[in-house]
């Protein structure tokens, strides 16, 4: 099946009828009539990736000829709730959804020798990877498996999706733990808006090495979301990288933004659909910090922010811990027994901290101001932050507010990267 990639003509973004006409297109291209098929969409927190939206389309075309199950990407994060899943998803019946667990429900498929990681991170990490993917891919007798997600700058592997949403989406604990330790010892900046870092490449490894016997397919899109709706520019359908690489091109286009000049105040709304912790909320810190001034203030308005971590156990360590920055977190880690058993934490720990270069405020209605300011952030309540900083009059970019303060308003951090260009460059030395 040849690659095929659709982009909109304006900057509405493709049309439903243009997004009908590339699904009936990838369907028929297919060699033959799947009888059993298996979606990989990404989840809630992708509220604004139009994955569930072709997941969708998908679904409903195929469930009168085979059998068709959605197993959401989830990663670490938590199982979707019922609401949610209609809200992503629209109505599909209960019974075709698989719930992905990461420690456990998982096989083992291979391994990315030490030799390799050593030579890809410049000699930062010497560890051979374990590679484990959910049981369901490897013994389900899928006979087509559709890998469904967006295309975006993201902190640990350079460029979200394309193979991460196997190998971490739907991947076990080994693989998850390392390569975000990886592209925490590297530096997420670095790393951010760039396609072959070196977790990118663990991830081909793996990829060229142990997934070419699946029946795999991706559909992958490059989107915004302007005005409250979401626009899809770009579609990239296919089974090979070039799917990849072109989303990865648009999506530098669409979805990284230079500014003129350091953010002195910038607040960022998590809205609340999306974003129910910290370990999704900081994507705020994450995508802003190389556009945020020295000594400025990051605000982060998390209405429905209600815990740390998204299980019981990385909720215990980030509270352990706390955002205490890299060095001190690098540090510990060296030491602590409970940062090596659960790597992924502590590379969260490093990537959720400032580094003490601009202070960062949750202001939340769910968790105290005793808990917020254990794990290192500063806090104000939610229902006095919104009194100067109302989501409702602000628009994405520069606002003057009435007393003359100047901020930055970002909607929804997760469909950007925001970055100072001297920085940004100065990082890719």
């Amino acid at each position: 099946m040849d690659s095929r990639f659709y982009y909109a003509n304006g900057p509405q973004g493709l049309s439903d009828a243009e997004i009908n006409q590339a699904v009936d297109q990838f369907l028929a291209d297919l060699p033959h009539a799947p009888k059993k098929v298996l979606l990989l969409p990404p989840d809630i927190t992708r509220l604004h990736s139009a994955g569930g939206l072709l997941a969708s389309k998908l679904y409903h075309r195929l469930k009168d000829s085979c059998v068709v199950h959605l197993m959401p990407a989830l990663g670490t994060h938590e199982p979707m709730t019922k609401e949610e899943r209609e809200l992503f998803f629209d109505i599909i019946p209960d019974e075709c959804f698989l719930v992905h667990n990461w420690r456990d429900d998982v096989v083992k498929i291979g391994e990315v020798p030490a030799s390799f990681v050593k030579e890809v991170s410049e000699g930062i990490m010497e560890e051979a990877i374990e590679v484990e993917i959910n049981r369901a891919l490897i013994e389900g007798g899928y006979d087509l498996i559709v890998s469904l997600g967006q295309v975006v700058p993201h902190e640990v592997v350079g460029m979200a999706n394309y193979s991460k949403n196997i190998l971490v989406g739907v991947g076990g604990s080994g693989l998850i733990n390392r390569s975000h330790m990886l592209g925490a010892l590297y530096g997420m900046e670095r790393m951010m808006g760039r396609d072959h870092t070196p977790v990118r490449k663990v991830f081909d490894y793996a990829h060229e090495n142990f997934l070419t016997s699946l029946p795999l397919s991706f559909m992958q899109t490059v989107t915004t979301n302007e005005e409250g709706s979401v626009r899809i520019h770009g579609l990239f359908i296919g089974q090979k990288r070039d799917v990849f690489e072109a989303a990865v091109k648009l999506s530098q286009e669409k979805n990284m933004i230079f500014v003129d000049k350091p953010f002195k105040k910038c607040v960022v709304y998590l809205d609340p659909s999306e974003f129910k912790s910290t370990w999704l909320g900081n994507k705020a810190v994450y995508r802003t910090r190389m556009a945020m001034a020295d000594g400025g203030e990051l605000i982060i308005l998390a209405p429905n922010v209600r815990q740390f971590g998204e299980d019981m156990e990385n909720d215990r360590v980030i509270r352990l811990y706390g955002y205490v920055g890299r060095e001190n977190i690098l540090r510990l880690y060296k030491t602590e027994e409970e940062l090596q058993k659960n790597q992924s934490v502590a590379a969260h720990l490093v990537h959720g901290s400032s580094d003490d270069r601009f202070s960062i405020t949750y202001c939340t209605r769910y968790l105290t101001e005793e808990e917020v300011r254990s794990v290192n952030f500063n806090y104000l309540l939610y229902d006095e932050a919104i009194k100067r900083y109302d989501p409702s009059k602000l628009k994405d970019g520069l606002n003057t507010l009435e007393d003359g303060e100047e901020i930055m308003y970002i909607s929804n951090p997760a469909l950007g990267l925001w970055a100072d260009p001297g920085r940004f460059y100065q990082n890719s030395q």
